[in-house]
């Protein structure tokens, strides 16, 4: 299905889109011809990429600065991309920052992370989502969310609650565009360790070997895509799947098992979950 949606003549719509896994999707669909509606609070980044999708094979490409926490202005690139194109077969909401902090520190911070990364994946999905149904075509609803937002190690809890949401808001239209028997349908990305100026203080530095490039996560996302997989769980080449199922089966087992939260960082519980992983 993939083929038939992501492909030339057809429109997608990046948020975040100046840099990382956004700005690698832009170019990537850029080569397959798409049409590009290109999104960031980054304007003069987001130009250099909307000039280069345009080179890589997407001339009919916008950039729409938006800050994608302010409803209105999420209703105004809507706006923009359905009178530019009539319509919209992928959203990619991807926009999200990453300074957020501990429960117990920095409210102005966890308002605006909040903002963003979860009030900007509502945003989107609530302006372009009626419009994508009632054009009737078949399309893609792709939201960024994060292993942190499964697994919520400790540290940054702002990050790792808006990541939360996201996965629940992604579920939960994944099951009503079911329902509606509709030719939409919802898929969670998930990246493992990417490069990118939001995980590297210093973007310009040499990628870690771990970490995957963007441009990676892009390609497995659209091989996903083809397969029709909901949850897109992406490794790096420092994780493989299998130690990311044993993590998240681990988090969920807390509950089942009611061991304190969080116990794969507790120290009553460090070799427990140690033999685990081994097993």
């Amino acid at each position: 299905m993939a083929n038939d949606i992501i492909t030339a003549g057809k429109v997608a719509v990046i948020t975040g889109a100046a840099r990382g896994i956004g700005r690698a999707a832009a170019l990537r669909l850029a080569q397959r011809g798409m049409k590009l509606v290109l999104a960031d609070v980054v304007g003069g980044e987001l130009a250099t990429v909307a000039s280069a999708a345009k080179a890589a094979g997407s001339p009919d490409t916008i950039a729409v600065p938006t800050d994608v926490g302010d409803r209105a202005a999420v209703e105004a690139l809507a706006a923009a991309a359905f009178e530019r194109f009539g319509g919209v077969n992928v959203l990619m909401n991807n926009a999200a920052i990453g300074e957020g902090g501990g429960v117990l520190e920095n409210p102005d911070n966890w308002r605006r992370l909040i903002d963003v990364n979860f009030w900007g994946v509502v945003n989107g999905v609530q302006a372009f989502v009626p419009r994508m149904i009632e054009a009737g075509n078949p399309g893609y609803v792709i939201n960024t969310g994060s292993k942190q937002g499964i697994t919520t190690p400790p540290g940054n809890a702002a990050y790792n609650t808006a990541k939360a949401a996201v996965k629940v808001v992604t579920e939960q239209l994944a099951h009503e565009l079911r329902g509606r028997n509709s030719k939409l349908s919802a898929h969670l990305l998930i990246p493992g360790w990417t490069f990118t100026g939001l995980t590297a203080a210093d973007p310009t530095a040499e990628k870690p070997a771990g970490a995957w490039h963007a441009v990676e996560v892009v390609d497995f996302m659209l091989t996903a895509l083809e397969k029709g997989d909901f949850y897109i769980l992406c490794p790096d080449n420092e994780t493989p799947r299998r130690l990311d199922e044993k993590r998240m089966a681990w988090a969920i087992g807390d509950v089942i098992h009611n061991r304190p939260a969080l116990s794969r960082w507790h120290a009553d519980y460090k070799d427990a979950f140690a033999r685990y992983i081994e097993e």
